[in-house]
């Protein structure tokens, strides 16, 4: 008798886990899974396209910070850095600057653009005393749309 009231209490503090428990079917899972695509189908090329908006942007704010760092470096030195020189003469000091007082960038080093190019500086620019340039998503000169060329003179034509 003791060995009937055993198992009558295995039966009660563990009910069978088919009684209980139920799983997911395949076509539930499938129906979830075609509407997760969906959705990332119709959002997933809009977050795309901020991303590639963003690194725009940022390429121009980087512009923008070189211009004021060339300003500065130009109050200091009486000139602006030669083509030979280039944006590294914000950050070390070049033979032949008496009044550099660097770095003039922030963490002593010349970032990449955002898509991980080195900035192009040519001075004296075409336009202006010195031009910067970033060929874009391409990273070749030219292009259209997200891949066309960034430079101080677009940038500072727009935003006036």
């Amino acid at each position: 008798m003791k060995q009937g009231q055993f198992s009558n209490r295995m039966r009660l503090a563990h009910p069978a886990a088919r009684d209980d428990q139920r799983g997911f079917t395949l076509i539930e899972m499938l129906v979830v899974i075609t509407i997760i695509g969906m959705i990332m189908g119709l959002i997933g090329p809009r977050v795309l396209n901020y991303m590639s908006e963003s690194k725009v942007k940022t390429a121009k704010i980087q512009l923008q910070s070189f211009g004021s760092a060339l300003d500065l470096f130009y109050l200091d030195a009486g000139r602006y850095p030669s083509t030979a020189e280039g944006l590294a003469a914000l950050v070390r000091p070049s033979g032949g600057v008496a009044g550099w007082a660097g770095p003039y960038l922030k963490g002593g080093v010349v970032p990449n653009d955002p898509w991980n190019n080195p900035y192009v500086y040519r001075s004296p620019g075409l336009h202006a005393p010195y031009d910067i340039v970033s060929y874009g998503a391409d990273g070749q000169e030219g292009g259209s749309d997200l891949a066309a060329d960034i430079t101080t003179a677009t940038t500072s034509a727009k935003n006036e």
